[in-house]
């Protein structure tokens, strides 16, 4: 399995299947892995898809530190080894990550697709109706996170996906667990929430794709027609699309909107 050597001796695991336009599925905090299967399954028939492992994650060394502007630059180094530019798909902490990345190195990056959320930071989502917005809520969360953390991603992850059984919740939660321990997921939570993207976003102008539904987020994020709202006063210059469903549920939505960047990109090229 390919490592990326960071500086500070840290091993970043990552891998690649498939062929064509580069896509790169970051990972994110509290992530199970095969949440992206579905997507990789649907890309890999004409794309080159790359995965890889945040660093105290999966197969990747089990040292920090956990911070922003870290996993960043951990992120410019992978889309450095595997031959940027990309498309990348991002969630959660990684908007913030890869927005930072394509302002400062838009050579590694053709798009950032975000199925759900955006690099705004929490302030600047006070008005909408998104529990994010709400320090007593975070606080909450940080503190359950920090003594019960088994309770804290049966939270999130039942909020996202209310259709799934008590047993698909505990074998989601187990999975995490193996893949993501306490103390990393709880230090990337703190980061995120103490994190403000928007500039960067703003500098990413019409490479940022943000797709919005109604139920994508759980309630913790603005969504729907509050989000793209939102999303279109904070980045003016950026793509807001609806979609009928989320990434997992419908990966050829979002796989459709990879594809028109990608093709994008090509033309762009030629």
């Amino acid at each position: 399995m390919p490592h990326l050597v960071r500086p500070d001796g840290v091993r970043v695991h990552w891998e690649e299947r498939g062929s064509g336009p580069l896509v790169v599925l970051l990972p994110y905090a509290n992530a199970d892995p095969a949440v992206y299967d579905p997507l990789e399954a649907e890309l890999v028939r004409d794309h080159r898809v790359v995965r890889y492992d945040d660093r105290g994650t999966g197969d990747s060394d089990r040292t920090g530190p956990f911070d922003m502007k870290t996993g960043a630059d951990d992120l410019e180094a992978v889309l450095e080894e595997v031959g940027g530019p990309a498309v990348v798909v991002a969630l959660g902490d990684a908007v913030h990550r890869a927005a930072r990345v394509t302002a400062r190195r838009p050579d590694l990056v053709d798009a950032v697709v975000v199925p759900g959320g955006s690099p705004a930071g929490r302030k600047r989502l006070e008005d909408s109706e998104a529990l994010v917005a709400s320090d007593s809520v975070v606080d909450a969360f940080l503190s359950m996170g920090a003594t019960d953390y088994r309770g804290a991603l049966r939270t999130v992850v039942s909020a996202a996906n209310p259709q799934m059984s008590e047993e698909e919740l505990r074998e989601r939660v187990n999975r995490q667990v193996a893949y993501q321990p306490q103390e990393t997921v709880i230090a990337r939570w703190r980061a995120w929430a103490e994190d403000d993207a928007t500039d960067a976003g703003r500098a990413c102008g019409d490479k940022l794709w943000l797709l919005y539904s109604e139920d994508m987020s759980g309630g913790w994020f603005p969504a729907g027609e509050e989000g793209r709202q939102l999303a279109r006063r904070l980045f003016p210059d950026a793509h807001v699309e609806e979609v009928d469903d989320g990434m997992i549920s419908r990966a050829d939505l979002t796989g459709g909107f990879v594809r028109r960047v990608t093709a994008r990109a090509r033309a762009a090229t030629t």
